[in-house]
């Protein structure tokens, strides 16, 4: 049975992802990183935005699936910290003096 563009957007858990695309996942990895996966994963769709648009439905949902399972790879061998995906990570705290901005005299 083929899947459907209207089933992929019907998906809500990060699991559920995985399954659709019925792509081998760690579930412990996916728990750690479910949030960072999916915006890992939103991002490589978004760098080909324009190439979607051509696409037909099964041609489209290969792309998803490819770029899903590069998003978990990255996560493979990476970590959220290091990847700093979310504007949390790259605000420079307000108020906060660090160590090393203060000079000595």
């Amino acid at each position: 049975m083929s899947k459907t563009l209207t089933e992929f957007n019907q998906l809500v858990e990060a699991e559920q992802y995985f399954e659709f695309f019925e792509l081998p996942y760690d579930p412990q990895i996916v728990n750690v990183n479910r949030l960072h996966i999916l915006q890992k994963f939103s991002n490589f769709l978004k760098e080909r935005r324009a190439e979607i648009a051509d696409l037909s439905e099964a041609e489209t949902l290969d792309m998803y699936r490819e770029a899903l399972q590069r998003a978990y790879t990255v996560f493979l061998s990476s970590n959220s910290l290091e990847q700093k995906l979310f504007k949390v990570f790259n605000d420079k705290p307000q108020n906060v003096v660090l160590l090393n901005d203060i000079g000595v005299d």
